[in-house]
């Protein structure tokens, strides 16, 4: 007798074959029987009209902190994602020592835009290594599953303490340290080790993440560690030395070549994206990738499934007018307020005529950008767009801010104050800064329809008050396999790609398809009325810290280890989720 038998269902099962009907028995937690499914059942669940999908693998999240005081795992957990890879782009918190928690902490809220006093007050510090956390985390059950990463700027303070700082050499003993406490980290579970090479990445103080310019002495150090292990990947991100010219292209690319060269039977996987400043870089990433694979390495590239940017607001971390006396006096009101205050004439003359002061810098986690956009507004008020009550994330040109003041002769300054009022002052703007030079998403089809391309890129977790990209596997299901013109994925080939193509780079062997005696984790989904809601700020973080949440619609039930921990969207207080370990035994 099945424990949970789902019947009459559109099985979508993660192999990319074409889709067919049938039923799914489940016990103790696994599949016993896909596709027909004749004994009887404890409990069954009809899914007739629906389809039902192996669970969601995110491959690059930062719930770091969040999984040690939160077991929802919001907003992955309602997206259909059943397991979150974390410890991304190099940042983390094990390993760590207890003098050094407050750096480390430092050092996500200005990488991830995680506020400090939300994570000084809600990390539960039950470790110093990454066996230990790992260990911590194994003690809350939660919704969904959650993996570690070994972050490289985590693993340098560890090994390197007050001289972590990037252009400082690692020695030898340094190396020897990260590579032992690496090691430890994936002999104990942890699923691979990630490391940070951008400068869109700093510490809260404005300073180079500690790996930022590791050497490849260092990094082919530390991939040592993965030599005689059956599991573990590498992850990196890297500007590939934009601002420093082309010709330095190739250098970077090496150095990055040269860590995956040092664990060659291990996979490596690469964040990608089209950057304004070198729109065709991203073909040079890929150009590169293919000769690597064609030399035996396992190389993937990461790759968002719509612009990778940010969302302005009143209640957002930034919008353009945050910087100019008179917002800054009514800043710390309630929106209302504010509201109230922006709406009066006399208030918004005097305000739009102002110059901003600076808010960003060290100490601030407020981006760069905030104190260059109000001096760029003619220009970015075209790349600025409403997103509305239904979000649109592939808006044209004809779209933008820009063209509707354009339109009505008004100023780019007019215009997006009007549009930060709408909806009492709680509307977005959608400011699509990467993968969105030509205003379309052709460039991401392209990368999408690339058979090194992963999807990931979501940051669950991160970036609080700017983005809420853990949405991804909903927008890609709904937009390139249904509602997109032109350039769409069967849907067969999305679930694929979001289920068993991630799970496998991972090396989960027991997840991402439906398949008998593989883990029942899996979604049933109302793919005809599958759609995301527009974001919305929610205070439900430690210390009162507030973050943009974005719901889902369609999502009729997701199934973790055979439990049913969402239902139309809803958390259902089961927590059947824990920790994955891999390698154990190695």
């Amino acid at each position: 007798m099945y424990d949970l038998k789902i019947i009459n269902a559109r099985i979508v099962d993660g192999s990319g074959r074409p889709a067919y009907d049938g039923a799914i028995g489940i016990v103790a937690g696994k599949l016993t029987a896909v596709g027909s499914a004749p004994d009887s059942a404890l409990h069954t669940i009809d899914a007739r009209g629906f389809l039902v999908t192996p669970g969601f693998v995110d491959i690059h999240t930062h719930y770091d902190g969040q999984a040690t005081w939160d077991a929802d795992m919001k907003p992955s957990s309602i997206h259909g994602t059943t397991t979150a890879v974390m410890g991304n782009c190099g940042v983390g918190f094990a390993p760590v020592r207890t003098a050094d928690r407050a750096k480390v902490i430092e050092l996500m809220e200005g990488v991830e835009d995680i506020p400090g006093a939300v994570l000084t007050e809600g990390i539960r510090w039950q470790w110093q290594t990454t066996s230990e956390y790992l260990d911590a985390l194994a003690t809350m059950p939660r919704a969904i599953e959650v993996a570690v990463q070994v972050p490289h700027d985590a693993l340098r303070m560890w090994a390197m303490g007050e001289r972590a700082v990037a252009g400082e050499q690692a020695t030898d003993a340094d190396i020897a340290a990260m590579c032992h406490e690496l090691r430890q980290g994936l002999r104990a579970g942890a699923v691979g080790f990630s490391t940070g090479r951008t400068d869109n990445h700093r510490t809260k103080r404005g300073a180079p993440t500690p790996a930022a310019e590791a050497t490849v002495r260092e990094l082919a150090g530390i991939a040592k560690a993965f030599e005689g292990l059956d599991h573990g990947v590498l992850m990196a991100v890297s500007d590939f030395d934009m601002d420093a010219g082309p010709d330095r292209f190739d250098a970077e690319f090496d150095v990055v070549l040269a860590m995956a060269q040092a664990a060659p039977t291990h996979k490596t996987s690469l964040s990608v994206s089209q950057r304004d400043l070198e729109p065709d870089q991203w073909r040079r990433i890929f150009a590169r990738a293919q000769q690597a694979v064609a030399q035996g390495l396992a190389i993937k590239l990461q790759v968002a499934p719509r612009g990778i940017g940010v969302l302005l607001g009143l209640e957002a971390t930034f919008h353009p007018f945050m910087g100019c006396p008179s917002y800054k006096k009514i800043a710390h009101l309630p929106i209302e307020e504010r509201v109230a205050t922006l709406r009066d004439p006399q208030f918004r003359t005097q305000l739009l005529s102002e110059q901003n002061d600076k808010v960003a810098g060290d100490g601030s986690s407020i981006p760069p950008l905030a104190d260059r956009m109000l001096a760029m507004l003619d220009q970015l008020a075209f790349k600025l767009f409403r997103l509305g009550a239904t979000p649109n994330y592939e808006p044209s040109l004809a779209d933008s801010l820009g063209m509707a003041a354009k339109k009505r002769g008004a100023t780019a300054r007019d215009e997006i104050y009007d549009a930060l009022l709408e909806d009492d002052g709680k509307a977005l703007i959608y400011f699509p800064i990467y993968n969105y030079q030509a205003f379309n998403l052709e460039v991401v089809r392209e990368m999408l329809h690339h058979p090194l391309a992963l999807p990931g890129l979501s940051d669950g977790g991160a970036h609080a008050g700017t983005i809420c990209d853990a949405s991804f596997p909903t927008f890609l299901l709904t937009w390139w396999t249904r509602d997109r013109p032109t350039g769409r994925l069967s849907v067969e080939r999305a679930v694929q790609m979001l289920c068993a193509d991630t799970a496998d780079h991972m090396g989960f062997a027991d997840r991402g398809r439906l398949v008998p005696g593989l883990r029942a984790d899996l979604n049933i989904i109302d793919y005809t009325n599958l759609g995301l809601d527009v974001p919305r700020l929610v205070a439900d973080l430690p210390a009162g810290g507030k973050r943009l949440l974005q719901t889902a619609t369609g999502y009729k039930a997701t199934l973790v280890a055979g439990q049913v921990v969402a239902q139309d969207g809803v958390l259902t207080g089961k927590r059947p989720g824990g920790v994955v370990r891999l390698g154990q035994s190695s």
